[in-house]
């Protein structure tokens, strides 16, 4: 068994390099991924190593880019885009959600389209709006994508390699704001399914379900609260689309409370579906309202301001007093 310490981003080009050698038909596509090595450095040596024609730098032209990977993935490619920053893709929506999303379908299930679109999403990093933002819920509502976040080093590495495997197109939202934090990548057997959600801590008295950069402030919260006598259990969603709800109505039954958190805003974000769908599926296991934690309904703020934005350890603490109290 071999096992690494990577941060997330290491972990995330390593995945891209196995890729690219286990499958020539795979590609790697998106604005200064090539000689750059990407704004992150997430592709660094890549184009070096399989060559310009495998490691393709574009014009800045998102809805170019993911029109070509959709010519290349109808011509048996396997075309992994970058969208720069999360703000970026929306030049590339309409050819997201009115072409890649649709195909399949219209064509009767005769055609598949493997893309995988890779998206740095998600504040705390310093940065202004359309680089900050978390706008998941807009390709989890449309019909015919996969929507999946990892929230650690190996999450990361494996939930790509079996993006790139899918024959559907997988939308890949990656949390810059933990691509530094490492963790233990075991490559020699995949850990699970891609749209299986994890327990990843144990608890009696709540659940609170995340995903991304939420899960590491959510376990946070857990150890802030043992330290109270509050034993909260977490479970990592990592998919968004499919979501897991046997996972998190298993956990919910257990504990009889729920707290939803992402960054993303709270109004018609992932959480309100999570929390329509457990109250339909859990009602009398409940001691409480779900209860959901979020960004507030506001353009993304300066930096000076952005931790009163993101939700952190002090809101989600408050979240689960008020679900207790019930």
């Amino acid at each position: 068994m071999t096992v690494k310490k990577l941060p997330l981003a290491k972990a995330i080009n390593e995945s891209l390099r196995t890729a690219l050698e286990a499958d020539p038909k795979v590609l790697v596509m998106g604005e200064d991924v090539g000689k750059l090595g990407g704004v992150f450095r997430v592709t660094d040596g890549l184009q070096k190593d399989f060559g310009e024609d495998r490691v393709i730098d574009t014009p800045l032209a998102e809805s170019g880019i993911v029109g070509t990977a959709i010519g290349l993935a109808l011509r048996g490619y396997r075309p992994v885009v970058e969208i720069q920053f999360d703000g970026f893709v929306f030049p590339a929506y309409d050819q997201i959600v009115t072409q890649l999303a649709k195909m399949h379908a219209r064509a009767l299930g005769k055609i598949k389209v493997p893309v995988v679109i890779r998206i740095p999403y998600g504040g705390g990093i310093g940065a202004v709006e359309h680089h900050s933002e978390s706008p998941e819920a807009l390709f989890a509502h449309v019909a015919g994508l996969k929507v999946v976040t990892p929230s650690n080093s190996s999450d990361a590495y494996w939930m790509l390699q079996q993006a790139i495997q899918s024959d559907d197109p997988v939308i890949f939202f990656e949390p810059k704001r933990r691509y530094w934090d490492k963790g233990e990548v075991t490559t020699d057997a995949i850990p699970g399914p891609l749209h299986k959600a994890k327990t990843v801590r144990e608890g009696t008295d709540a659940t609170l379900v995340a995903y991304g950069p939420m899960v590491k402030t959510c376990l946070e919260a857990a150890a802030a609260a043992a330290e109270e006598g509050k034993s909260l259990e977490v479970v990592d969603l990592r998919s968004v689309s499919p979501i897991d709800f046997d996972t998190v109505q298993a956990s919910v039954e257990k504990t009889g409370r729920l707290v939803v958190v992402h960054e993303a805003p709270v109004f018609f974000g992932s959480g309100a579906e999570i929390a329509a769908r457990i109250t339909e599926r859990s009602f009398y296991h409940l001691e409480a309202p779900v209860l959901r934690v979020g960004g507030f309904h506001s353009p993304y703020p300066p930096a000076r301001v952005e931790e009163d934005y993101l939700p952190g350890l002090d809101r989600v603490l408050d979240a689960v007093d008020r679900s207790l109290a019930y």
